[in-house]
């Protein structure tokens, strides 16, 4: 199993005690959100992120030296270049939804990360998850964050159920990052630049009122029950006349 996958899928859920087990004293926090280091080459700096992402994906046999998961953004997917992620020591690969599926599917052991638009049609979002895919990233970021972005985040992370994350700016603002937290985003994808600077705006930020994630769901018209009385007395009124 990916490592980055699972510490996305802890980030997403929250750590939980097992059965009636309370909790230790002195237990670990719940993750705050992830943050991805987004290179070219492994002599980037990478102070402070969870993992690393190469835009140009590292092949052969010798793995980067790294502290943390790293994966291959692949924009033309191969089998072969599938292949060598793997042999490499990849952890994770991105990909887009318009990849060949047969190529990504025959590895097993890569965590998988699907690319999609931020606008996707909401059958297709909600059948994501369906897939045998980890995890969601939307890309294509924008100098600032909008409205208009937060709410298709927010609309994303309610549909689907895999973790989200969106790639933003590194001069991201820390009010942006925890707008996007409290919309449901769970990772973020940046330059690595400004990693270190960026991880500490992150541990400082407040988890989201889980009170306020919900999932969506389909609204069904109802009548009040003292329609209903009224509208049997009227019936009532109607056969005594």
């Amino acid at each position: 199993m990916s490592k980055f996958i699972d510490k996305l899928i802890l980030a997403s859920q929250g750590e939980k005690p097992m059965g009636f087990r309370a909790a230790a004293t002195g237990a670990s926090p719940k993750p705050g959100m992830l943050l991805v280091a987004l290179v070219a080459t492994s002599a980037a700096r990478t102070a402070g992120a969870d993992a690393v992402l190469f835009s140009v994906p590292k092949t052969g046999a010798k793995s980067p030296k790294l502290d943390v998961p790293w994966g291959g953004w692949l924009k033309a997917v191969t089998t072969s270049g599938v292949k060598q992620l793997g042999e490499g020591g990849a952890d994770f690969v991105v990909f887009p939804a318009e990849s060949v599926s047969s190529a990504i599917l025959e590895d097993d052991k890569l965590g998988k990360i699907l690319e999609v638009e931020p606008g996707l049609d909401l059958g297709l979002l909600k059948a994501v998850d369906d897939l045998p895919v980890d995890a969601v990233l939307i890309a294509g970021e924008k100098p600032s964050l909008t409205w208009q972005d937060l709410m298709l985040f927010r609309r994303c992370a309610s549909i689907s159920s895999k973790p989200l994350l969106v790639s933003v700016p590194s001069e991201v603002a820390a009010s942006e990052l925890q707008a996007l937290w409290q919309a449901g985003v769970v990772g973020v994808v940046v330059g690595a630049a400004k990693t270190a600077e960026l991880r500490k705006i992150i541990d400082k930020l407040v988890p989201p009122l889980t009170g306020k994630v919900r999932k969506a769901e389909p609204l069904v018209p109802r009548i009040s029950g003292d329609s209903r009385i009224k509208l049997g007395e009227e019936e009532e009124e109607e056969d005594e006349e």
